[in-house]
């Protein structure tokens, strides 16, 4: 079997396979009478579905032998950094937490398996245009946009989709902005990361003819 085709075929299975796992999980939640909002104020959530989308566009991409373009390659890099950052946060400070109605199985798939597959498939296919580093303030926008929206709206309605985001349980504002601070600057290492591997290796399978620098 090609690699294209071993490509094609991995890139649909595990992006169905989040549709699945994260539909399995709202269809659980809304009907132990949670609300809709709430269940996509998870970033967890929110960055399974924006990773499983790409996943699926890339893979059409490939069956079609259609090139990426420049914004394609930036959207797809943050969604790979956005997921990397689900599995070290989730690793780093939700582990013992108790993920209440959350399907272990699930779990698996949008903590676990995700993030390791959306970083490999990064890292074996990375973009056949460099990543220009002026662009990577791009990446940052859905982490802080996210946090912000978390902030504002935990303390309109005095819910938080995580703990360490909790005023009241984590011992104010000043360690949430602590925690922010170094979730921020956690994202902008692995996105310097990602980017720089994405430029010094090739992808398994090329199509289309890049431009080969960056604009």
């Amino acid at each position: 079997m090609s690699p294209r085709i071993v490509l094609i075929v991995a890139r649909l299975f595990f992006g169905v396979l989040t549709l699945v796992a994260v539909g399995t999980q709202l269809v659980i939640h809304l009907g132990n009478g949670y609300d809709v909002v709430n269940f996509f104020s998870y970033f967890t959530n929110l960055s399974n579905l924006f990773a499983a989308v790409v996943l699926l566009v890339a893979a059409a991409h490939l069956i079609t032998g259609k090139e990426g373009t420049r914004t394609g390659d930036i959207i797809r890099g943050s969604s790979v950094v956005c997921m990397a950052l689900v599995g070290i946060v989730f690793s780093a400070l939700l582990r013992e937490v108790d993920l209440g109605s959350l399907l272990p199985w699930i779990n698996t798939v949008l903590h676990y398996v995700m993030p390791v597959v959306i970083v490999l498939d990064w890292l074996v296919q990375p973009p056949q245009r460099p990543m220009a580093y002026s662009r990577l303030w791009v990446w940052l926008l859905p982490p802080v946009l996210y946090l912000a929206y978390s902030l504002i709206r935990g303390a309109a309605i005095n819910w938080y989709a995580y703990p360490f985001l909790n005023p009241d349980t984590s011992g104010g504002y000043g360690p949430v902005a602590a925690t922010c601070l170094g979730i921020t600057v956690a994202f902008l290492a692995v996105s310097v990361v990602l980017a720089v591997a994405a430029n010094k290796l090739r992808p398994l399978v090329r199509t289309g003819s890049p431009a080969l620098q960056p604009a």
